[in-house]
């Protein structure tokens, strides 16, 4: 770094300092400043980080690393995003009416109440859930309170280093199939231009007038009409070391599951996630306490949340014969989001009277073939359930990174909770019938066909790998991919059917394979979703599914370049 342009950075940094409220963030980043003036490159190189620009509402709001600066997660940044939202509801409505949650991370609650202080300081009506609770009780307060934005700090289920803050529209905004959605464009450019005006966070005016609201009973009360427990199913919940774990608990007992069992070791609420590389039920490895639990107390379910609850993982008895589901040791497979999805979607859809199913576009295909056969609607969005939440009459919808909003009336989100109860209720059904999960995928392969997705993700620390990545897919077309032609190419930025333009690209070949492949909106990985699709048989070959998706994955490999 020149020292021009090393003068120009520490010049923004004073600046920053001038105006953060918060003294030990005030002090890391006074020290980094000192260390620079005194020619440390790695200060340098901290403070280019942490004024890389303003964090952007993405695909799950604003996320980043908790740490000084403008690109970080901080009090400051959240009492000016709180401002900047402020200063749009205030534009739209008088007196807005704004519920504020958050989980268990680090600085969580402290970003919290200072985001409720904003919003009565800037004339609001401040509503403060209980601290450290998930996520979907805040998208249920927000249309249960009819209030006009929801606010809930969190970053889900990224790295412990992370936190995040996410905006939520209803009351007087939006109404009908909007209310308690997140934000979409245009608010999102709208708020993150009045973010971007706000005053330094210490020149904010705070107010004391915060009501402590608590929802959790009504929310309780909700979760326990989708209970059907046709059969007594052994259950083992690990929330991940985050906030669900007692939420669930209770909503299970309510909904008449009364053999659930903790993972003990994951049960309170640590924001160091001690026992997972991350806090992700997807990773592997993450299941493993889980299934030594299962194990040991005989259990027929596990249900896994990520740390922010607003997410959920199946996994169920494995047997001798292929199947579908992943294995992961001690007699278990794992279900991805698009199994766990067919077996909720089936599930609702079957008790449904008339509405819509609806699913991200890089999610299966299968949802939309239970939705017909049951006289449904069925709808593909963009990614995120900013889009999916949206969709008229929904019935079920969910995302193949294990989001599924299982009742749409009350939150209109992800939400794990209820997802969780659900899925107790569909595999009580399925025992009852003398049936288990494995048994349901073998006869929806039978009768639409065998679908069978798979992820491949690529991990950069350079994001001008993943932009590079994507110019090359957009240049070259290919004719073929893993030996089968390549029939259908799409850039979804020019959109596809229904679904707005995203930096995307769709590529199907003559087999009915389909490879999706798209930057996350969340963290820094370049992301495709594989599916392929075999015709409908009596005795479903499972092995030549995945056989063919390995044909698949390494063909997307080459394709990518990565």
């Amino acid at each position: 770094m020149g020292l021009a342009v090393g003068d120009a950075l520490r010049a923004t940094a004073r600046a920053w300092l001038e105006h953060d409220p918060d003294p030990a963030t005030r002090g890391e980043l006074r020290r980094a400043i000192e260390a620079s003036e005194a020619g440390s490159a790695e200060a340098d190189a901290a403070l280019a980080a942490a004024f890389a620009g303003p964090l952007e509402f993405g695909t799950a709001g604003l996320r980043g690393p908790i740490g000084f600066g403008e690109s970080a997660m901080n009090q400051a940044v959240v009492m000016r995003a709180t401002a900047g939202l402020m200063d749009w509801l205030n534009a739209q409505v008088s007196r807005p009416r704004v519920v504020i949650g958050c989980d268990a991370r680090h600085g969580s609650a402290q970003f919290a109440e200072a985001a409720a202080r904003v919003v009565a300081g800037a004339g609001g009506e401040a509503l403060l859930l209980p601290l450290a609770q998930p996520t979907p009780l805040t998208a249920f307060s927000v249309r249960a309170l009819d209030a006009d934005a929801g606010v809930m700090i969190t970053a889900s289920h990224n790295p412990k280093w992370d936190n995040g803050y996410k905006v939520y529209l209803g009351g007087r905004i939006a109404a009908g199939d909007a209310a308690g959605v997140q934000i979409v464009p245009p608010a999102d450019a709208e708020i993150a231009a009045r973010i971007a005006a706000a005053p330094g966070a210490d020149e904010l005016p705070l107010g004391d007038a915060i009501e402590r609201v608590d929802t959790r009973d009504a929310y309780c009360a909700a979760a326990r009409r989708l209970g059907s427990p046709a059969a007594d199913v052994r259950i083992v919940l690990t929330p991940m070391h985050g906030v669900g774990g007692e939420l669930a608990l209770r909503a299970l007992g309510e909904a008449g599951f009364g053999s659930v069992v903790g993972v003990d070791k994951q049960w309170a609420p640590d924001p160091e996630f001690p026992t997972v590389a991350f806090p992700n039920p997807e990773e592997r490895g993450a299941l493993d306490l889980a299934v030594a639990k299962a194990n040991e107390v005989g259990a027929e379910l596990i249900i896994a949340l990520d740390p922010d609850a607003d997410r959920c993982a199946l996994a169920v008895p494995a047997r001798d014969t292929p199947s579908a589901g992943t294995p992961i040791g001690g007699g278990w497979v794992a279900l991805s989001g698009d199994e766990t999805g067919a077996l909720l979607g089936d599930y609702l859809a079957g008790r449904a009277d008339g509405g819509s199913t609806a699913c991200s576009i890089v999610s299966g295909r299968l949802l939309g073939r239970i939705a017909q056969a049951h006289g449904l609607d069925h709808a593909t969005t963009l990614t995120g359930f900013k889009w999916i939440g949206r969709t008229p009459e929904l019935v079920y919808g969910y995302e193949e990174a294990i989001g599924h909003c299982a009742d749409p009336e009350h939150v209109r989100d992800k939400d794990g909770i209820t997802a969780a109860v659900v899925a107790a209720s569909a595999v009580a059904e399925l025992k009852a019938a003398g049936l288990g999960v494995l048994d349901l995928f073998d006869r929806q392969a039978a009768r639409y066909g065998l679908y069978r997705t798979q992820p491949l993700t690529f991990r950069v620390k350079d994001l001008e790998v993943i932009s590079a990545a994507m110019e090359r897919l957009r240049a070259s077309v290919p004719s073929q991919l893993a030996g089968a032609r390549v029939t259908e190419y799409v850039d979804l930025a020019d959109g596809y059917g229904q679904t707005p333009g995203t930096n995307g690209i769709l590529l199907r070949t003559e087999r009915d394979d389909r490879v999706i492949i798209r930057p996350s909106g969340t963290e820094p990985k370049l992301k495709c979703y594989l599916e392929v699709v075999l015709d409908a048989a009596e005795t479903p070959d499972w092995d030549a599914a995945r056989a063919r998706l390995g044909e698949l994955s390494a063909a997307t490999r080459a394709l990518c370049g990565l």
